[in-house]
């Protein structure tokens, strides 16, 4: 098994899946959770392999663009991997990566799968929804939706249920508290948590210089 040249395969595979994806949830947005997972991989004892796919196809068909559909990113990493002729178990495991990953699902209470490379993608992920980018994508892809900006009547939900998160249509702003904020929290690694401080202070920052100028403060 030529590990590179699948790497290389999986890279080029995501590229054309992604070629038209909001731009939030593109072909960088995945280039630059398989940056971060190496990073982070570099303090781990892991599986590089693993890491490096699961964190290549982790957003092959993210739910929110496909009408919801869970099971269609997994079956599409599944056939490539099979493809790529990635033994049975390697496959799996990555393919439980991509099911685990993402915020909402960590919402659930019983959690069926860990692994540390699941931890380090995880984390790879989270990184890149907070911080400078984080903001960004987090206002572009509200802008995708119609959003409002922010409506301080409407108040950020703090408890939210997995299915409240899927289905929410409030402001901006709003996601912040959500989601946004709490993943430094979260993250699994010393390299992530290490990170993750920093672009954390940068979002409250930002969310202060906001609050002063939707209020008209000097």
């Amino acid at each position: 098994m030529d590990k590179n040249k699948i790497i290389q395969n999986a890279i080029a595979f995501v590229k054309k899946e992604l070629a038209n994806a909001e731009g939030g949830h593109d072909w960088f947005h995945v280039e630059r959770v398989f940056k971060n997972a190496l990073l982070i991989s570099k303090d781990e004892k892991t599986d590089v392999f693993v890491v490096s796919l699961a964190a290549l196809l982790h957003d092959i068909a993210d739910p929110k663009f496909n009408n919801g559909d869970e099971k269609l990113g997994p079956k599409k990493a599944t056939a490539f991997l099979i493809e790529q002729q990635v033994p049975k178990k390697i496959g799996v495991h990555i393919v439980n990566i991509i099911k685990y990953l993402s915020f909402k699902n960590s919402l659930n209470s019983t959690k069926t799968f860990t692994s540390k490379e699941l931890d380090i993608v995880q984390d790879a992920d989270r990184l890149d929804a907070i911080g400078a980018i984080g903001i960004a994508r987090c206002f572009n892809y509200g802008g995708f939706k119609n959003r409002a900006l922010y409506d301080p009547a409407i108040l950020p939900n703090l408890n939210m249920t997995k299915a409240e998160l899927k289905n929410s249509t409030a402001p901006t702003i709003n996601h912040f508290y959500e989601k946004l904020l709490l993943l430094k929290d979260k993250m699994n690694t010393k390299t992530g948590k290490q990170i993750a401080k920093n672009r954390h202070e940068f979002m409250e920052n930002y969310l202060k210089q906001f609050y002063d100028e939707w209020n008209g403060v000097k």
